[in-house]
């Protein structure tokens, strides 16, 4: 959901392959203009034009796969390489270069780190183009020097009462660093999913469509929304369904504002909303526990299992 890896090889093929951008889109559209002639693009077009034929638009359903953290770029110098990490996010991101079995000679040396601002290009290393080798980036959301604040969240769902299926700690999948201290909130599909906190949307994946058991399968597919806060923390509302975005990257949203619809989507057993305060500490998620208001007071939060 929020590891993103890419793998390049030093040579010419490098830079044909630091190029290329993952394709992400889960529909492809296809229509046939007035002449009789089909185009397929990764947008619907303009029905309302006259250049496309009445009726002819089709939606192409096609696998979907998780949106890139960072792009890893080589451009050369003077028989050198240097190594750009592009971030594809609204906010900061931390990034890993490494070269795999060693032996790539590199101003710093490899492994090298890097924060990236948002929608930003950062040079991480410079390379000896003399010798060949492969390259690894390794990248995640978040800023490494947040300093979160105290803050008492709202309510991410607007429906009559609510019950929480698995808490902080909660040992179905909230045993693990970046879950440890998140909410599974129970949730039918299409519960208007409200903005805990004012911030910036991050991230989001908005084309999965599936569900299941099998974490190798469904772990890193579900559709969610990322808003990154003044501090440096973000907040992840997870499991959202297919087409459940209701906002965009890059967009500003105040506290309750309606951002999504709740689903089931990626691993889960079932519909909910998994909610979850999250930090970058040095190219690892952590969750941080958290104070929210209910309708009553203050939410008690415990463990348990559930979804």
């Amino acid at each position: 959901m929020v590891f993103s890896r890419r793998l390049l090889t030093l040579g010419i093929a490098a830079l044909v392959a630091g190029a290329a951008m993952s394709t992400h889109a889960a529909k492809v559209y296809k229509w046939t203009d007035r002449n009789g002639v089909t185009h397929y693009g990764d947008s619907a077009p303009d029905n309302a034009s006259a250049a496309v034929k009445s009726g002819s638009v089709k939606v192409i359903p096609v696998a979907a796969e998780p949106g890139a953290v960072a792009r890893l770029r080589l451009e050369t110098n003077n028989g050198r390489y240097l190594a750009f990490a592009d971030n594809n996010l609204a906010g900061p991101i931390e990034v890993l270069l490494q070269s795999r079995g060693g032996g790539v000679d590199s101003d710093p040396p490899l492994p090298a780190r890097a924060t990236v601002p948002a929608r930003g290009s950062t040079l991480v290393a410079v390379l000896d183009g003399s010798r060949g080798g492969e390259l690894l980036m390794d990248s995640l959301p978040g800023d490494p020097s947040a300093q979160p604040r105290d803050f008492e969240y709202l309510l991410p769902l607007q429906q009559r009462g609510f019950r929480i299926d698995q808490g902080f700690g909660g040992g179905f999948s909230h045993n693990d660093s970046q879950n440890r201290y998140a909410i599974d909130f129970a949730a039918e599909i299409g519960t208007p999913v409200l903005a805990a906190r004012e911030g910036v949307v991050m991230q989001v994946e908005n084309d999965f469509a599936k569900a299941g058991l099998n974490r190798e399968r469904y772990g890193g597919r579900a559709n969610f929304i990322r808003i990154l806060h003044d501090d440096g923390t973000m907040a992840l509302y997870a499991h959202l369904r297919e087409e459940g975005v209701l906002v965009r990257v890059g967009q500003r949203v105040r506290a309750g504002q309606q951002i999504g619809l709740s689903g089931n989507t990626g691993f889960t057993t079932g519909p909910h909303l998994h909610f979850v305060i999250q930090v970058n500490r040095g190219m690892k998620l952590e969750s941080l526990p958290f104070r929210m208001r209910g309708p009553a007071g203050p939410l008690r939060i415990a463990g348990g299992a559930g979804h």
